[in-house]
Formats: C-alpha cells, sequence, structure tokens
C-alpha cells in the first residue's frame, strides 16, 4: 500500500536516518497492519503512524565513573521513551558495547506493541548503556550503575517510566540502580522490576521469559494437536531466557539439546546438563567452552569454525527452535538448514532474532512461527505484577505468578487467533501480533486527542 512507502521515506527523511534495525522493525508493522488500515481508514486520517513512529522523548546522558585504580571512564547512556498511550512507558535498561540509539529505538518501538498485546496498561521504552560489565568488578560495576542512576533519575518515576532488566542487567545491577535511586530522592516508589526479592522481587521473575516462551509455544501447539513432549528443541544462547526455557522444557517433557554463547556452540545428544549450565552462566560467568570439560559427550564448536553465514545451534535437526540470544541471529542460511532439518515450529525469545527473509522461508514452508512480540512477552507480564505487588504490599506465591504467568500467554494466543480469524490471516501470527497491538496503542492515541 502507498501509505507504507510514504511512512517509510518520512521516517528515513526525519530524526531516524542510518536507523537499520529500526527500519527493519517499523516496515515489518507497516506491511502487517494493511488488513487494518483497510477496515479502519481512520488510523491514517488521524496520522497515527505518523505519530506513534516518532519517540515521545530520546535522552541521551553521558555517564562519568572511576575504576578500581580510580581512573575515569565515559560512557554513552540512552533512554527511548517512545510511547506512554496506554500507560507508563516500561522496558528494560541493557548494557552492552553494542548498545547505540538505533538498537534501543528498534527495542523500544517492538516494546510499545509487545506491552500492549498483554492487555496491560503500560507504555514502551528501552534503555541502556555502551558500557560493558565484563571482567568488572563488583566494586565496579557498583560505582557504574550509580552514576548511571544520578545521571537521569529525574527522567523516570513511578507513573513516568519503569525500568528493567535486560542484557548486562541482572539482579545485582537492578539492586544497584534501585539502591542509588531511593538515596537520591528518598524514595522507595517502584521504578525498577527484576528486583532482588529482599528489595520487593517478585517470585518467578527472572524465570518469567523463558517460560513464559515455552507456554505460549505449548498452548499454541496443543491447539493444534501437537506437543512439545518427547520432542527436540534447539535453543541459542544461554542467558536468563535460554536457561530458563531450557528448564520449562524440561518440566514439560522435551529434551533441549544445544546452547550457544558470543564464542560458541554446545550441542549436547543427551539433553543439556541444567546445573552445570547454570552454574557456568549465572554463577562463574564462564564460557561454555568448559562445559565439555565435564560432559565428555557433547560436542562444543567455536563460532570461527561456524560456516559462514550460519551457526550451529541451527545445523541439529529438531522439532522445535528457539532463538533466544540477540537480533537478526537467526538468517536465509540458517533457516535453510533448520527446514531441511524437518523444524515444525520455530518460537522468539529474543527480540526480533529472525531476519525478514528467514521469515519468508518459514512462511513458504509452513513453518509455524511464534514471533518475539507475543512469544517472549512473559518477562514484562510478570513486570507488571512486580509493580502491583509493590503497589498493594501484597506478595503473591511462585504459584500463583506462574498460573498468572500460564493464563497471560494464553489469553494472548487467543488474542492473537481470534485476529487471524477477524482479518483472514490463517496462522500469521506476525501481522496477528502487529494489528492487535497496534490497534490497542492507536485507539487509545486517538481518544486523548493529539
Amino acid at each position: 500500500m502507498e501509505y507504507i512507502e510514504q511512512s517509510m521515506n518520512r521516517a528515513k527523511n526525519g530524526n531516524c536516518k542510518g536507523d537499520t534495525l529500526f527500519f527493519q522493525a517499523l516496515r515489518e508493522v507497516l506491511v502487517s497492519i494493511a488488513p487494518l488500515i483497510e477496515k479502519h481508514p481512520e488510523y491514517l486520517d488521524q496520522h497515527v503512524i505518523d505519530r506513534i513512529m516518532v519517540p515521545n522523548r530520546a535522552i541521551h546522558f553521558k555517564i562519568e565513573w572511576l575504576d578500581d585504580d580510580n581512573v575515569v571512564h565515559v560512557n554513552n547512556g540512552y533512554r527511548i521513551q517512545f510511547n506512554n498511550a496506554l500507560g507508563p512507558y516500561k522496558g528494560g535498561v541493557r548494557f552492552h558495547p553494542s548498545v547505540n540509539p538505533d538498537i534501543l529505538k528498534f527495542l523500544a518501538f517492538e516494546q510499545i506493541f509487545k506491552n500492549a498485546i498483554t492487555g496491560l496498561h503500560i507504555g514502551g521504552a528501552k534503555g541502556g548503556s555502551d558500557f560493558d560489565p565484563k571482567d568488572k568488578s563488583d566494586k565496579e560495576i557498583m560505582k557504574f550503575c550509580q552514576a548511571f542512576m544520578a545521571a537521569f533519575y529525574n527522567s523516570i518515576g513511578a507513573d513516568i517510566d519503569i525500568l528493567g532488566g535486560d542484557i548486562g542487567v541482572g539482579a545485582r545491577e537492578v539492586g544497584y540502580l534501585f539502591g542509588k535511586y531511593k538515596q537520591l530522592t528518598n524514595s522507595y516508589d517502584s521504578i525498577i522490576t527484576s528486583k532482588p526479592l529482599s528489595l520487593g522481587g517478585s517470585l518467578g521473575r527472572i524465570q518469567a521469559t523463558g517460560y513464559g516462551l515455552v507456554y505460549f509455544t505449548q498452548t499454541l501447539l496443543e491447539d493444534r494437536g501437537e506437543t512439545l513432549k518427547g520432542k527436540i528443541c534447539t535453543i541459542s544462547g544461554s542467558g536468563n531466557v535460554a536457561i530458563h526455557a531450557i528448564e520449562k522444557l524440561y518440566d514439560i517433557g522435551a529434551i533441549p539439546v544445544t546452547c550457544s554463547d558470543s564464542r560458541g556452540t554446545i550441542h549436547d545428544s543427551n539433553g543439556i546438563d541444567l546445573e552445570l549450565l547454570k552454574n557456568l552462566k549465572l554463577e562463574r560467568r564462564a564460557s561454555l567452552e568448559y562445559y565439555t570439560l565435564e560432559r565428555k559427550n557433547a560436542t562444543y564448536v567455536k563460532r570461527e569454525n561456524y560456516v559462514q553465514g550460519s551457526s550451529f545451534v541451527w545445523d541439529i535437526p529438531c522439532f522445535a527452535a528457539f532463538p533466544c540470544a540477540t537480533q537478526n541471529e537467526l538468517g536465509e542460511n540458517c533457516a535453510q538448514l533448520l527446514i531441511h532439518n524437518d523444524v515444525k515450529i520455530v518460537a522468539e525469545g529474543a527480540n526480533m532474532p529472525t531476519t525478514p527473509k528467514a521469515i519468508e522461508l518459514f512462511v513458504e514452508n509452513k513453518i509455524l512461527f511464534a514471533p518475539a512480540k507475543a512469544a517472549n512477552a512473559g518477562g514484562v507480564a510478570v513486570s507488571v505484577l512486580e509493580m502491583s505487588q509493590n503497589s498493594s504490599l501484597n506478595y503473591l506465591s511462585s504459584e500463583k505468578v506462574d498460573k498468572r504467568l500460564r493464563d497471560i500467554m494464553s489469553t494472548i494466543y487467543i488474542d492473537l487467533k481470534k485476529t487471524c480469524d477477524e482479518h483472514n490471516l490463517g496462522m500469521d501470527l506476525i501481522s496477528a501480533a502487529n494489528i492487535l497491538g497496534f490497534k490497542r496503542v492507536a485507539d487509545a492515541m486517538i481518544m486523548q486527542g493529539v
């Protein structure tokens, strides 16, 4: 449709020059919502697309901190507060050398619709810094987190913008960020989620994204008379999402056989040793290359030995594939490997881990595809439960949190299926997720006026 190219051109000629990842996410949404625009031309009349594709605020700030040798370092800090039509901004904070405005803009844009799909009243945002936590002492991590919070604490608040964990930001970092905010404001406001339990965190929050990914996938399969039980599953990544997806896959009787990190991939045909993986990644913060020292029958392949344009993870025959590492990790060559190995479903645990070309191949070959906006929404869903518990001082048991998570993921699937039926989309869950999320946000924007 003409509005797609017109909108893309306005974005490229506006304040988005060079934003490759953001353009990829924007185009996916614009193409997907075509059936909605045909039924609701008022969205074009009200210029909702022009309004929704520009962040409300894009904050860039300097972070100055001292290392253990009292050497001064300077990093960039960012917060993209994209849209708050449905509620206060909500989104994670990422500490990684790759962090830049394009990555955060894409993540924040995706977060708008992911949050809307949950049915919870929160907007979309994302933030972070190009700081690298690797090889830093605990004291250096603390100093950096304190400097990060001091640089922009006055731009957030319990009814304004709520942060969360992400890559490089776990319970330790969240604790330091929260502690500095409390010190600066003399307030115990819930301005960050994924907190340690002793600081008001929620049971089940750490597990939520990985568990929710498996719950959504299992719900989708059961609706079609299938199951993950007894099936071989391949997982990329070895962070929080991947670890807890593996944990939940074991709970339901599936067989997860791979995981990966920035240096290489493990294939353990007997099933990933979950306790060993947790010890390496959560306690020792070590490379997966040490996995084979204790699991002699497992195979470790270094990244440098991957076939160009591919990943060893996706060369393993499987029933279900779960990309849980990073954006655009699963490209055209990887998709061809999976299809050749007779994969039945691909469910995204990371944000936009599958390239457009790869998605096209999955669609052409009738592979079920669960997009990140829906499949990995469990984390933000339980984050909102944490916010609710903080406000009421009424904390839920892990069983109650898990039930709420399962119910939310089930409801997301039911809502997407209804959207597919309403717009004759078949099983195009990507379009359904974008239409559902866009409609909820657009309606709220129109109700609030300009």
